[in-house]
């Protein structure tokens, strides 16, 4: 887990790279040295690469029924095999995965703005609000996560909107506390303290001396929770609470691949894999984002 207090960052002692450009072209460099993420990173944007064309490049249309071809195996015709009702299941993960970054990308994008506007505030001005701001993400962290979305979706009932509050919520204040964190240790820096003493003004100092200093850290945030989002939506989707039926939901395909494991485990084993290999590539990702902004110090 990325702990932000034990993060230094000093745009004094950083490497001497005078464009931001050149400091990102170093960060890929030392990426492209770590194969294990490289190969996670080329799997997240072939995955992101479908969300965005599937439709365009799946072979046969997601809906389309085909009682004369139901339960083939996996073969040259249908890669993955077909379902009960004869669908290409290899075109329905394909087309799946634009739900899963839709819906998980979306509700941690927006956790990740309102979380990190919410911590850049408690922490950058403390005090009674920050006592209470705090004690409220104490409240929703001390909530099983699982249960918090359950709650959620049967009170507002199963929609896309829905779920991406879900997520949004769940992730909001793991967001806050890691950006406030961050806030907490930059405010005090040398850097900052000049900028006061110059008279600049807050909105300055947060976009000019704070903010650039947080981004390597919350980019690495930001994909971490992104892969438990997958599993989340996934998850809630398994259990009917997610997107609804025709949609290719890769948990929704699972959920009705349990009735038929016995004589056609391809239903069920085809999108389970997609799910894997979606968390586990975030996850190298997220590992390697890790070591090279801890190895760098930062975004100046």
């Amino acid at each position: 887990m990325f702990h932000p207090e034990h993060e230094s960052v000093d745009v004094e002692t950083a490497p001497a790279l005078t464009k931001r450009k050149g400091r990102w072209l170093l960060y890929w460099r030392r990426m492209n040295r770590q194969i294990p993420s490289m190969i996670g990173t080329f799997i997240f944007l072939f995955f992101f690469l479908m969300a965005l064309i599937g439709p365009l490049v799946s072979p046969y249309d997601y809906r389309a029924q085909n009682i004369k071809e139901r339960l083939q195996p996996p073969s040259l015709r249908h890669l993955c095999g077909t379902d009960q009702y004869g669908r290409d299941i290899f075109s329905r993960i394909i087309v799946g995965s634009r739900n899963i970054f839709f819906l998980g990308g979306s509700g941690t994008l927006i956790a990740v703005l309102i979380g990190a506007t919410l911590g850049l505030l408690s922490g950058y001005y403390g005090g009674f609000s920050d006592e209470i701001l705090t004690r409220l993400f104490d409240v929703l962290l001390s909530i099983p996560p699982m249960l918090l979305a359950l709650v959620l979706l049967v009170t507002i009932g199963p929609s896309k909107l829905g779920l991406i509050m879900v997520v949004a919520l769940l992730y909001l204040p793991i967001e806050a506390r890691v950006m406030r964190s961050m806030v907490l240790s930059l405010k005090t820096r040398e850097f900052v303290e000049a900028a006061k003493i110059r008279g600049e003004k807050n909105l300055y100092i947060w976009f000019k001396e704070i903010l650039p200093n947080t981004m390597g850290p919350m980019l690495v945030e930001v994909s971490m929770r992104f892969s438990y989002s997958v599993f989340l939506v996934a998850s809630l989707g398994f259990l009917g609470l997610g997107v609804q039926p025709p949609s290719p939901d890769w948990g929704l395909q699972i959920n009705e691949a349990r009735g038929w494991f016995s004589i056609a485990p391809w239903m069920l084993i085809f999108p389970a894999i997609a799910i894997s290999l979606l968390i586990i590539a975030t996850n190298l990702m997220t590992d390697g984002l890790r070591q090279t902004f801890y190895s760098t110090g930062g975004i100046e």
